[in-house]
Order: structure tokens, then sequence, then C-alpha cells
């Protein structure tokens, strides 16, 4: 089976900067992720630029990014640092000369240690911080960038951050978590018009981490629902002013009634029969169910900011990606407006408090050297992002339990 698809649709690949970057005084400095590993060296990603450049523009004509907060402005509401700024400009140069157009994402979970300490995104009065590092970064990359992405997932940063504690600061306040997601609407909102009047062509928007939640019970079947209405329905309700929804997918999660993942409770997944990555449950077909939800109810443009599997073999990843480039093609088919689709990540990266146990990339990292090493997933995207079709029967692999 052969899916071709529409000449000016989108594919690119994603990163965040705190994840592939050596920490520089920022609240994830010094975590101890989950496997053990402590969040400072990532990927060393601020001393290959130029190769790095080579290898996002060969797998991608589009490229989903941001910039280390921390590190460009060291102090409240203080000018850029002349090196950073320059090394940032001379990268993106790179990648504007090989063909790449760039997603900006203006925040990626990771703040300054000088916001944090003021109180981060709990006080109101600490928008206007980040409302003008925004400004600063359209003022200095504007020119270069094709479209913009305030916030990146916004229900996993106050869910982590404020209800599990899994992320800084490491609270368990709901109430805390619902203002975080209040001040960052609002903080939204001031950077769209901004952006706007400064480059009225370039399409702004947010990106939502996007999950079918079930249950397997009665018991699940109230906490599925809490769920889905935190996650999916009131949190993007605070950032509807936009040009285009941006919704990242990758899993299906089940109740019983704690969630079911992976991570958490392998027996289960594995006694229950889903299919999983080594963090999900595997379920592509969730990503149509997630997109016929936003369009009907926003009827706004959709782009996937992201979407891939933690596979540290590469097989799964493999079938992945024909699986959602055809719940993709189909969607586009039925009619709905789907503008672009982001695969996570470009290489291996630190995944939060998990840690680079969990292997994403198109490209591996060599855990010492930093080395890229491709994988065979890579030629695989490559040719899609490239030549907007696909060949199904190329990338049907079994997927284990």
């Amino acid at each position: 089976m052969q899916y071709v698809f529409p000449k000016d649709f989108m594919f690119g690949t994603s990163t965040a900067a705190a994840q592939i970057e050596t920490a520089y005084d920022h609240d994830w400095q010094g975590v101890v992720a989950n496997d053990g590993h402590v969040f400072d060296r990532t990927t060393d990603h601020e001393l290959r630029f130029a190769e790095d450049a080579e290898l996002i523009a060969s797998l991608a004509p589009y490229y989903r990014m941001g910039l280390l907060w921390s590190k460009l402005q060291r102090a409240p509401l203080a000018a850029f640092d002349a090196d950073t700024l320059h090394q940032y400009k001379t990268f993106i140069t790179d990648l504007r000369h090989r063909g790449v157009k760039i997603m900006m994402v203006l925040h990626h979970f990771t703040n300054p240690n000088w916001f944090a300490q003021a109180g981060g995104w709990e006080k109101s009065e600490n928008i206007a911080l980040w409302v003008d590092f925004a400004k600063k970064v359209v003022d200095h990359f504007g020119d270069d960038i094709t479209l913009w992405n305030t916030f990146n997932e916004p229900n996993v940063y106050a869910s982590n951050g404020w209800i599990t504690g899994y992320f800084p600061p490491f609270k368990n306040n709901p109430a805390k978590a619902a203002m975080v997601v209040k001040n960052m609407g609002l903080a939204h909102d001031l950077m769209y018009a901004y952006i706007k009047q400064k480059f009225p062509s370039q399409p702004v928007g947010i990106s939502h981490n996007a999950i079918l939640f079930t249950s397997e019970n009665i018991l699940g079947w109230f906490p599925e629902r809490l769920s889905d209405w935190w996650f999916m329905d009131w949190v993007p309700s605070h950032f509807e002013q936009v040009d285009f929804f941006g919704m990242s997918y990758y899993a299906r999660v089940s109740h019983d009634p704690m969630p079911i993942t992976y991570m958490n409770s392998p027996d289960k997944i594995k006694k229950l029969g889903k299919p999983h990555d080594d963090m999900w449950e595997y379920h592509p077909e969730g990503l149509r169910a997630c997109i016929n939800r936003y369009w009907e109810k926003y009827k706004k443009p959709i782009i996937i900011t992201e979407s891939g599997v933690a596979d540290s073999t590469d097989e799964l990843r493999q079938k992945a990606i024909g699986d959602y480039a055809r719940i993709l093609h189909e969607a586009l088919q039925a009619g709905i407006d789907i503008r672009g689709y982001f695969w996570w990540s470009t290489w291996d990266n630190f995944e939060w408090n998990l840690g680079p146990a969990m292997k994403f990339g198109l490209y591996a990292c060599d855990p010492e050297t930093k080395n890229r090493i491709k994988r065979p997933s890579a030629d695989s995207f490559r040719r899609l992002a490239h030549h907007k079709m696909i060949e199904i029967s190329d990338l049907e692999f079994k997927i284990s339990n």
C-alpha cells in the first residue's frame, strides 16, 4: 500500500533544547532521573551544531526546536548573552541555508533558576518576565522562523510539576496546577498578539499532549474521566487563540483504577495482551480519535507537533512510521485539515525524569562519546519526509508483548 501526501505537507523532526544541550542554570539541572542519571550533560548539542544541522536537514525539511532560556537570558529582563545568541543564530542560519524551515518553541518545560526562585508560573507577576524573553526571541530570530509554538504541552507541565510531583518544582497541589495553566494561557495570548503584529503571515499555535484515556473496569471509570477532562478539555481551553491546534500523541492509557503503563505496570500490560513500546501501550489508532476530537471541537488546522515511540530495538519505531502515516493519510482523505507531522525525536536525548534510558531517536546517541548513530528508522522517515510518500509494506514488523 502506498500513501502520498500533499506537496506542502510539513514533515519534520523535533527536539527540546534542555534535553540535548548541557544544563545551564535551570530548574532541571542536577535532577536525578529514574534511571539514576543526573540531568546535566545530555547530548553535547551545543558542541555539535554544524554536525547536527546536517543530520537534521537530511531527515526532513522541517525542524521543531527551542532555545535554552537560562543560557540566553541570565537575569530578569536582561539582554541576551552575546556569545549564546551568536551560536544560536549561526546554527539557525545553517539550517536555513540547508533548506530547513523552523517551528520555534518558546517554552519547553525548563525555566532559569532566577525565574523558578521567584515563584515561576505560580505567580501572575512573573508572566511579564517570560513574555520579555519570548519577545526578544521573536525580535532576534523572527525573520528565520516559519511558524511558532508558544508552549509545549502545558497539560504535561502542570500535571507533572504540581499534581504527580514528577517534574520540578515537585509539588502535589492541584489548585496551583490550575493557576500555572491560567498564567501560561495569559502569557500565550500576549505572545500570540505580539507575533501576529510583527509577523502576520507566520502561524502561531500551541502543543498539547493528547492521550486516549480508557478504563478496564468500573473502578477505572472515574479516574479516567477526571484525567480526560483535565488533560484534554480544561487545559486546552486556556490556549484557544491559535492559528493551528498542535498536539502530540504517544499512547492510550487505561485505568483500573490506576493508569496502566509499561513503565509502572508492565505485568498488567502483558496480562492484558496490549502491544507496547518501552513506556506505554502502543495504540496508533488513538491518534485518529484525538484528531477527530479536536477537529470537531475547534475546526482549526491541526499539526502533530510530536509523535513517536520509546523503542530500544528500533523495530517498533519503523512500524510506527508506517502506522502513523496511514492514519494521517486517512484523516486527510476524510477532509480534516492536517498541516504537518513532527517525529519525536531527531536523536536520543535525556527524557526528563526518566533519563536517557528511554530511546526515542531516529538516531541513537552514544552514552559516552555522544556520537550520533543512524538507526534504520532514520532512512524510513527520511523517505517519507522528503518524498511525501511511503510504501507501508516496507515497514511491517511484528510487535512483541
